[in-house]
């Protein structure tokens, strides 16, 4: 629980950049997941067993959060980077 509370006092504190790139890198955890679920989908593909594979559309889900991800590291990779120099 104590680790828990650290990185929310650390993340109300942090800068706006900071934030962002925290949000950025869940984004693209969260991509990496969709295009490994993909994969899983497209390795069992089979007519038979579609019903159990399920049904969300995971490659738009890895676009979307590639894209929200790499927005967000975009917009604040230049304060982050000025900050650890």
């Amino acid at each position: 629980m104590r680790i828990s509370m650290e990185f929310w006092t650390w993340f109300s504190l942090a800068s706006d950049a900071a934030e962002l790139a925290v949000i950025g890198a869940g984004f693209i955890v969260l991509a990496a997941l969709a295009m490994f679920m993909e994969w899983r989908r497209n390795k069992y593909r089979s007519l038979e067993r579609l019903e159990k594979v399920g049904w969300v559309p995971w490659t738009p889900l890895f676009v979307a959060c590639t894209i929200v991800g790499g927005g967000c590291l975009a917009m604040s990779l230049p304060v982050v980077i000025g900050g650890l120099l």
